[in-house]
């Protein structure tokens, strides 16, 4: 009999859930197993109005669903985040990692309650499983929330439901229904928590570094959006047009967003910037070191279009050649990560900048780089890429990036956490730039043997899970902040269950794994 590859990922997902209720089992594990039953049917529903053509947006091809996966991200985030919290004794963040649990459940039913609507002949048993789910979240959200934090909750649903009809419209094919709500969810929350800082100046605290992502994203945001709008009335790609993309940009940086964030920093951004570079001899050398690791990933890129102009039979970079790109990462990331974590969150904040703003350049053909990088990024294309924005590169650093931004410093003593916690920023390393990595190499030339249903293949999952044991031997050597406290059985579960599901997901593995692996290790 031939196993559905979309009913082990679901099994996967929910020994995750079982696992993680296991440690901290409250009033919101009821919700959270309801959700996972009604995402799970809901999936089903989905995946087959997908086959059918019947969805109302243009959604990625050749990928299920993903509703389970994609559903369970940030109830389960928040949740151990609140754990966290609760042990040192802090409230706010308690509280606001309550606000994140809730709101993750609301935007994952309202998405499942979307797919009902839109399937036809309306499911009942769907339905009915999904109505005892909503009643459940419902209540809970009664007993546990205040007035204004179910306003809060209201709110990021409301931006949630404009941006999907915004971004799934203006870039078809781009994502998953599961990709979209952990996307779009995630920018609807940012979105809506800069907001609320900025209407309450006199309650802002905490690392100016922390307010960095939040102005890169929504700047981002609003600049993708105005120029998809305007690019719809005239052609992007004369020197007019150009050169109006790159002053609106430039009025956008310096006109609104360096004020907007010198009103939570304090002072002007750029003089903050060039005091908190220059603070130590050693940020220096990390940041002439990072440099000369984009050189060399700029070689490579250039080195593989010369071949490929030079009369090469070989159109595409093959994946080892593409796990190139993963291995410079880890080479960036891990100093950083031993030696300086706040300079490497601040870095990979500017990258992402750069990321989008060239994305853009490519995407509307802005001159005089837009028709280059078209031309350069095509020979990295994989069948993830079948919209229009090329998202793989951004994607990686995403799934490498999020444990620096989510770790959880005011919630763990001493900035600090004990056990499998002090790998919690190394989430990323261990489960795309070395897991990820060593499964499609090794899986692509020495695997034989493949998993039920899937393309890959035992050998490569098993040797992925060895070379992540390895990596967090190496890291316990180098990084004295690390002390496991004899939880290495968690920690091999942990990164064996997040590998088992790098091997059944159809979804983008270098946004999802590094985020179950980061849950798992909060734990």
């Amino acid at each position: 009999m031939e196993i559905n590859p979309v009913f082990v990922e679901s099994a996967i997902v929910f020994a995750i859930v079982g696992w993680v209720h296991m440690v901290l089992w409250n009033q919101h594990s009821w919700c959270s197993i309801a959700l996972f039953i009604q995402a799970f049917y809901v999936q089903h529903k989905w995946d087959r109005l997908l086959k059918s053509g019947g969805a109302v947006f243009q959604f990625r091809p050749a990928a299920n669903s993903g509703i389970v996966p994609a559903s369970m991200v940030m109830p389960l985030l928040g949740l151990v985040l609140r754990l966290r919290c609760s042990e040192s004794g802090n409230v706010y963040l308690e509280r606001f990692s309550m606000v994140i649990t809730i709101t993750g459940m609301m935007l994952a039913l309202f998405l499942s309650l979307i797919a009902l609507g839109i399937t036809r002949p309306v499911p009942t048993n769907t339905c009915v499983i999904a109505g005892m789910a909503a009643s459940a979240i419902l209540y809970t959200t009664k007993q546990t929330l205040t007035v204004s934090e179910v306003i809060e909750v209201l709110e990021v649903l409301l931006i949630f439901v404009y941006l999907s009809l915004i971004v799934l419209f203006l870039l078809p094919r781009c994502f998953t229904p599961g990709e979209a709500l952990l996307i779009i969810g995630g920018i609807s929350f940012i979105v809506n928590q800069l907001i609320k800082r900025s209407l309450n100046l006199t309650e802002v605290k905490g690392d100016p570094i922390n307010y960095f992502l939040p102005v890169v994203v929504v700047g981002s945001l609003l600049l993708g959006v105005f120029f998809a709008l305007l690019f719809c009335f005239m052609e992007s790609e004369t020197w007019v047009s150009s050169v109006f993309f790159h002053i609106m940009t430039a009025v956008l940086s310096l006109g609104i967003l360096l004020p907007w964030l010198s009103l939570f920093i304090g002072r002007h951004p750029i003089m903050w910037l060039l005091d908190f570079v220059t603070f130590t001899d050693r940020r220096l050398s990390l940041l002439a070191y990072w440099v000369f690791l984009a050189v060399v990933a700029t070689c490579v890129v250039l080195h593989q279009n010369y071949q490929r102009q030079s009369g090469s039979k070989k159109h595409q970079a093959s994946t080892i050649v593409r796990k190139y790109f993963h291995l410079i990462v880890v080479a960036t990331y891990v100093p950083g990560l031993i030696y300086d974590r706040h300079l490497l969150h601040v870095a990979s904040v500017g990258c992402l900048a750069v990321f989008l703003f060239l994305e853009y350049v490519r995407y509307f053909r802005i001159r005089p780089l837009g028709q280059v990088l078209r031309q350069v990024l095509t020979l990295f294309l994989d069948e993830r890429d079948s919209g229009p924005l090329i998202l793989t590169h951004i994607y990686l650093l995403l799934g490498m990036s999020l444990p620096i931004w989510l770790f959880p410093g005011p919630c763990a003593p001493k900035g600090i956490l004990p056990g499998a916690g002090g790998l919690i920023p190394y989430a990323g390393v261990l489960a795309v730039g070395v897991g990820d990595t060593v499964a499609s190499v090794f899986g692509s030339t020495m695997g034989e043997i493949r998993w039920p249903g899937t393309k890959k293949t035992i050998e490569g999952t098993a040797t992925s899970v060895f070379a992540q044991i390895i990596a967090v031997a190496i890291f316990l050597i180098f990084d004295s902040g690390i002390n496991l406290n004899s939880s290495y059985s968690w920690i091999v579960g942990s990164i064996t269950l997040v590998a088992m599901l790098e091997a059944y997901t159809f979804q983008i593995d270098n946004l999802l794994l590094p985020l179950y692996l980061f849950i798992l290790l909060l734990l």
